[in-house]
């Protein structure tokens, strides 16, 4: 029996040369989902939401940006839907391929890929610490919002059809749950 050889990142970036979208995620090269009006509404969004920290410079300001490819290893380069990192932690604006970890990610629930943005990139994402996860479901219109401590994650909030909500690590703003929904 030949033994399954994991995919690496040049295979990936072979299989980038097509038409098609692709991801890394646990050695499998896996191809994106077609997108939903509501999943790209809420995916264009949430940045605008998020305008006032993209602005600040130094101690508060973010890098958000929607559909990028992070690098995390040999065998793990998803593409996450919208992802940040503190303008402190990376003082220049990047380029290329993320290698180094975001402080937030923002999955929206794709039909058909619900287990790789609720367990394999929640697992992902705990294994490397990353301090935040939301995960947006468009279809339930819920947002749950996960903190990593202590080895894992704890829910913050799992909200369904609420109007305004304050969320971690954004809780200078409200965010207009209504407005994402498209309510």
């Amino acid at each position: 029996m030949e033994a399954h050889k994991l995919k690496t990142i040049d295979d990936l970036m072979e299989a980038q040369k097509s038409d098609e979208r692709f991801e890394l995620i646990n050695g499998e090269i896996i191809k994106r989902p077609m997108a939903s009006f509501d999943h790209s509404s809420i995916q264009s969004d949430v940045p605008v939401e998020l305008a006032h920290y993209k602005r600040m410079s130094g101690p508060g300001g973010w890098w958000i940006v929607t559909e990028i490819s992070v690098r995390y290893n040999e065998h793990q380069c998803p593409v996450h839907d919208i992802a940040g990192w503190r303008k402190e932690r990376v003082p220049q604006r990047p380029k290329g391929v993320m290698k180094m970890t975001p402080d937030w990610v923002c999955e929206i629930v794709s039909p058909g890929h619900v287990a790789k943005d609720t367990v394999t990139i929640f697992n992902l994402l705990k294994e490397y610490k990353i301090p935040f996860y939301w995960i947006i479901n468009p279809e339930e219109k819920i947002l749950s919002a996960y903190q990593y401590s202590e080895d894992t994650y704890k829910v913050l909030v799992s909200v369904q059809n609420k109007a305004k909500v304050r969320l971690e690590p954004f809780t200078e703003i409200e965010f207009d749950l209504n407005y994402l929904f498209g309510e």
